[in-house]
Parts: structure tokens; C-alpha cells; sequence
């Protein structure tokens, strides 16, 4: 289903993603570690991105890491997102290890700096979907 014009996107929850989400629904950020060999995976998949098994367990991580790369997005990318800017949108290298795209939610989008560390909240849309936003520690 796509979103109407005045909505802004919604991530698709399927079977390999539900329990991130649900995770997040309760301000946890949980994510598969690979029982073989340890490696935290991000995004949710059904194989090790290192060893290729699908031996894996969800767990929940600090939510602690630090902006790997970033961008100011001083237009919103579509409408829906024209009153959010200007806006972070980053790849955050979470302290085990993976990479993982979100916002990072400051009032001075220009005091953002890759290798600054921030720490993961939560960002509540609705009763069905709460989002792991990040904001500097």
C-alpha cells in the first residue's frame, strides 16, 4: 500500500523486520546478532551478512554511536517533509558495530560533524509504529 500524497512514508514490516519494530514500539533498539560468530546485523535479514548462517538471535544494543556520514536536507524531499526542514538524514555506526540510516534530531542542524557521537531515542508516529531517531550525546 502506498502512502497518500499528505503522508509521509511508512517502512514495510515483514516477517525478517517485526521484531525491530516491535522492539521499537517499547524504546528498544534490537537488532540480529549471528550466534556462529557474534557479528550485530543491521538491517534485519534472515543471513549473517559475515558468515552466511542463519543461526541468529535478536538483541537489544546500546544505542550508543556516531555519525558516519550525514546530510542537511534544507528542502523537504517531497512535501510531507517541507515543515521538517531543515533536517539530518546519517548513517550511524552503532558502538557494535553496524551502519544504519536515520535522522539525527538537533535545533542546529550545522553543529552536526561526522564522527560526533549520539545516542538513539525514540520518535512515537502512531499506536502501530514508533521510529529509532538518533540526537547527539
Amino acid at each position: 500500500m502506498f502512502p497518500q500524497m499528505n503522508e509521509k512514508p511508512r517502512p514495510l514490516i515483514d516477517d525478517d523486520s517485526r521484531p525491530y519494530w516491535e522492539a521499537a514500539k517499547e524504546h528498544r533498539l534490537c537488532i540480529p546478532r549471528c550466534k556462529a560468530c557474534g557479528t550485530h546485523i543491521f538491517y534485519p535479514r534472515a543471513l549473517c551478512t559475515a558468515c552466511y548462517s542463519d543461526d541468529l538471535e535478536w538483541v537489544d544494543v546500546s544505542g550508543a554511536g556516531e555519525i558516519y556520514s550525514y546530510t542537511i536536507s534544507r528542502r523537504g524531499s517531497s512535501p510531507v517533509f517541507k515543515d521538517d526542514a531543515p533536517y539530518v538524514v546519517a548513517v550511524i555506526q552503532l558502538a557494535e558495530g553496524p551502519r544504519m540510516l536515520s535522522n539525527v534530531l538537533t535545533d542546529d542542524v550545522e553543529s552536526v560533524r561526522v564522527g560526533q557521537k549520539v545516542k538513539v531515542v525514540f520518535e512515537d508516529v502512531d499506536e502501530e509504529l514508533t521510529l529509532p531517531k538518533f540526537t547527539p550525546a
